[in-house]
C-alpha cells in the first residue's frame, strides 16, 4: 500500500501518535482561536479552524460520550 509523505509526517499534530487531530501550535499557527462548540478560548489554531475541528474535550464528548 502506498502512503504519501504527508500521511507519514505526523509532526504537524499537537499529539503525534495520539488521539487528537489538532495541529501543533507554532509562531505561524498559534493556538488563539475559541472552540466553536464550547467557546473555550485559545483552544484551536487557525489550521484547526480551517479543518472544522473542535477542541479535544468536545470531540471526545461527541465521539465517546465523555
Amino acid at each position: 500500500m502506498y502512503y504519501s509523505d504527508d500521511y507519514d509526517d505526523r509532526s504537524m499534530f499537537a499529539d503525534p501518535g495520539g488521539r487528537s487531530a489538532l495541529r501543533r501550535a507554532s509562531r505561524s499557527n498559534p493556538r488563539n482561536k475559541p472552540c466553536p462548540t464550547c467557546g473555550r478560548k485559545n483552544a484551536l489554531t487557525p489550521a484547526d479552524v480551517n479543518h472544522g475541528y473542535q477542541c479535544d474535550r468536545c470531540a471526545d464528548h461527541a465521539e465517546r460520550g465523555y
